[in-house]
């Protein structure tokens, strides 16, 4: 059996409407069809092969020894060198017309190199054996409502449970492999055609970035980092599934193993503002719809996740039979935190829409009544504001007085009072300006320890949390403030190792790994506070972190040198926009 595949030797490959992972071994190892929070069809990433994958390479199973995506997309090109020669595997996956495709092109570059090809389908997350059928140059996998099929240009050996070729391919030879998913009730569609579809998607990728307007320092990340968010879109509804991945573990062997394929209010608010920041202006619009059709009914029955088509039911369950990503059990399909009572999303959602209102008012364009929306929310906001909640770590135990959840309930009020103040728009403003009042002194008595000499995590607590950097970002406190300062100091010593920030300590034991989101905040924050050199020195260690592709999951291990969580994480791309572009309005850096 093959060694385990790191999580960094990944790439991302995507339709807008679900993604696949390919390993630098050119194995595709994870791949739901037809949407990002499908079955899995290949879960080899989190079991073994026999769950799932479609290999395409040098016999031998060598590593890429060089890849690239192609300009500003998601076309991906794998050199693989052997002593007989060199060849390319690009991959990429076309527009989506109806169903899905993936598209492996393999080039002869130099010599002449012996191939091998191994697909194993398995449906329902590596768990249902398809029936295969051949024909004369394709493949039929089915079971049940589902239907891969292989588009070969070599002679492919079948048996009970894979499809195997073995071949040679020489300098100048090009042979193109195909993969079409359609429900079983449903025709096959016409096979793409490979040379177009590819350009189809290079224009994509330039049309895309073309609409930003951002212009600042670590303008490569940026862009790298726009491209992640638009591929973790699904396109027909707006909504960001946070990753495309379930139960790549935070820590190895660990069980804090999470299903992220689906949409988070929070995520999706800070994507808005990552989008308008970076320039996108009117193109941030389906963001803003989706966020406002999720949480369009009662407030008090908001959900802080939803699925990529806004629907709520994510009930948690175990996928038994899987072994886990290098043995890290449960792997989990849905996610129960999505039901927790997180009182930050509140403040998250109304924030967006205020700056949806600064950006010429897409509010407008919505289907509904943004402002009536926005009261609702806040009234909510003033009945719960006092209640313990479960916090943007979506603690799994009690529920806290999270101190930065108090914070974003303080923003919802705050946006309002903004824009009662600015005209256009009515409402009790003495009301909102005392629910402000009243929850900042609050905060401010409650949420500072003074002992400790910091915010904490939660009131009368001496936890640090790095979610406290969020503070002077959304306006609650300036990062001069002698208070920030001092927790900044405390998180500087508690929970920075090697240059990058952990997301908590209790003070008891080592911290966390590092939390990638939170190292680009603290970032954001050196800038603000003017810390100039600290903050470029910081973003760019942070940086450092990625894959050579420029990908990021959500933590990363020091001690193992690796990433961590499932990838990529739009968080962790989102925080990179957020802090490039403070550091682009103090001044920290030119470095382009």
């Amino acid at each position: 059996m093959r060694s385990p595949v790191k999580i960094e030797d990944y790439a991302l490959i995507g339709d807008s409407h679900t993604a696949a992972l390919v390993g630098r071994n050119g194995s595709i190892d994870w791949l739901c069809f037809p949407d990002f929070d499908s079955p899995a069809c290949f879960a080899a990433l989190v079991g073994h092969e026999k769950n799932g994958h479609w290999q395409i390479g040098p016999e031998g199973n060598p590593r890429a020894t060089a890849r690239r995506y192609r300009g500003d997309s998601l076309v991906l090109e794998s050199d693989f060198d052997t002593p007989d020669g060199r060849m390319r595997l690009t991959d990429f996956m076309p527009v989506r017309r109806d169903h899905g495709w993936i598209v492996r092109e393999i080039a002869g570059l130099r010599g002449k190199v012996r191939l091998s090809m191994r697909l194993v389908v398995a449906f329902g997350y590596g768990q249902i054996r398809p029936w295969l059928h051949r024909t004369r140059n394709q493949v039929r996998l089915q079971a049940g409502s589902e239907t891969l099929v292989l588009h070969a240009p070599v002679p492919v050996e079948v048996d009970d449970a894979a499809v195997r070729a073995s071949f040679f391919l020489q300098a100048g030879q090009r042979f193109v492999f195909m993969l079409h998913w359609h429900p079983s009730h449903r025709d096959a569609e016409s096979p793409v055609a490979p040379p177009a579809a590819r350009r189809a998607v290079l224009a994509q990728g330039r049309k895309r970035l073309r609409r930003s307007t951002y212009r600042g320092p670590y303008r490569d990340a940026v862009r790298r980092s726009l491209l992640v968010i638009h591929a973790l879109t699904y396109a027909p509804t707006g909504g960001l599934a946070a990753a495309p991945t379930t139960s790549l573990p935070e820590q190895l062997g660990g069980s804090r193993n999470w299903d992220y394929r689906y949409c988070w209010l929070r995520d999706m608010a800070f994507a808005f503002d990552a989008l308008l920041a970076a320039g996108y202006g009117q193109d941030a619009a389906p963001w803003l719809r989706w966020l406002v059709r999720a949480v369009a009914g009662d407030p008090r029955q908001l959900q802080t996740a939803y699925s990529v088509h806004g629907e709520r039911r994510l009930s948690e369950w175990i996928v038994e039979k899987l072994a886990g990503y290098e043995g890290s059990r449960p792997v989990r399909v849905g996610n129960d935190a999505s039901i927790q009572f997180q009182l930050d999303v509140y403040g998250e959602v109304i924030n967006a829409l205020h700056l949806a209102r600064s950006a010429g008012d897409l509010t407008k364009r919505l289907d509904l009544d943004a402002w009536e929306l926005q009261q609702r929310l806040l009234e909510q906001v003033e009945r719960s504001w006092q209640k313990d909640d479960h916090g943007i770590w979506e603690e799994r135990g009690r529920s806290r007085p999270f101190t930065y959840s108090k914070v974003m309930a303080w923003v919802a009020a705050d946006r309002t009072v903004q824009a009662i103040e600015r005209g256009g728009h009515s409402g009790d403003l003495a009301r909102w300006r005392r629910l402000r009042r009243i929850i900042r002194h609050d905060v401010l008595t409650h949420g500072f320890n003074r002992r400790v000499g910091a915010f904490t995590q939660y009131y009368g607590s001496d936890i640090i949390d790095a979610s406290i950097l969020r503070l002077p970002l959304v306006g609650f406190l300036s990062a001069r403030d002698a208070r920030m300062r001092s927790t900044v100091r405390r998180i500087e010593t508690q929970l920075m190792q090697d240059g990058v920030v952990g997301r908590r300590h209790t003070g008891r034991s080592a911290p966390e790994a590092a939390f990638l989101p939170c190292s680009f905040w603290l970032a954001a924050n050196y800038s603000l506070a003017g810390r100039k050199d600290d903050a470029r020195k910081l973003f760019e260690r942070t940086l450092g972190l990625a894959n050579d592709l420029g990908l990021f999951a959500e933590e990363y291990d020091l001690g193992r040198k690796r990433l961590m969580g499932n990838f990529p994480q739009a968080l962790t791309h989102i925080a990179l926009i957020q802090g490039a572009v403070h550091l682009a309005q103090s001044g920290a850096t030119t470095t382009p």
